[in-house]
């Protein structure tokens, strides 16, 4: 049976828990950051953070919020967050793989406008294309990403927060907390790129498609 993508995607999630709950550790045990003593609490790994838990964890913690949150934090938009809702509007028109008059005829010359119509009208398209390779993977890894940076965002909080209560210095605590913020900005930047270009590879896709069937 082929696993899912969240399937595939769940053990990648463990480790990253299990990596962002070391590194705290590591800093609280060592009392600062330092490679050698964080490397020496990462080889302690297998007992201090046995994988089964991680995995528990790991799914806990994800399932807190919602797809809709999620997007919120990737995109940084409350109302349309996914990149979807741009499709047509925006992303189409930046492409260069994409054809605007054969899209335009896809939509019987008429492509939609409005933020929610476009990203119905864009996963109709998906669903016909969504097992094609440039799809599926970057949409396994837009799943990744996009669950990673919810779980930096609670990272940011909770361990950015104990970190200052816990640590033995402000200046500990602080350059700890600018790590976590760093890590949520650069996972928050990569999940946003790699739901841009799933919304244009179906959009190429089905241009190309649609271009190779039609008569000369």
């Amino acid at each position: 049976m082929v696993k899912s993508l969240k399937e595939q995607n769940n053990w990648k999630l463990w480790l990253i828990v299990a990596a962002n709950v070391l590194f705290f550790y590591g800093v609280l045990v060592t009392n600062g950051i330092s490679l050698n003593g964080l490397r020496a609490v990462f080889s302690e790994a297998q007992s201090l953070l046995p994988i089964s838990f991680a995995g528990i964890v790991a799914t806990v913690l994800n399932s807190l919020p919602h797809s809709t949150t999620k997007a919120r934090l990737v995109y940084l938009r409350w109302d349309n967050a996914l990149p979807a809702h741009r499709a047509f509007s925006r992303y189409a028109t930046q492409d260069a793989r994409i054809n605007m008059g054969t899209l335009k005829e896809l939509f019987k010359g008429k492509l939609p406008t409005e933020p929610r119509a476009q990203n119905e009208e864009w996963y109709k398209l998906f669903r016909t294309v969504e097992n094609e390779v440039k799809v599926y993977e970057v949409h396994r890894d837009f799943l990744l990403l996009r669950d990673y940076t919810s779980l930096a965002v609670l990272s940011l909080v909770t361990f950015g927060s104990l970190g200052f209560v816990l640590f033995t210095t402000v200046r500990t605590a602080g350059f700890y907390l600018l790590i976590l913020v760093v890590q949520f900005l650069v996972v928050r930047q990569a999940a946003a790129n790699c739901g841009i270009r799933m919304v244009t590879n179906v959009l190429a896709l089905k241009t190309s498609k649609a271009a190779k069937s039609s008569p000369d």
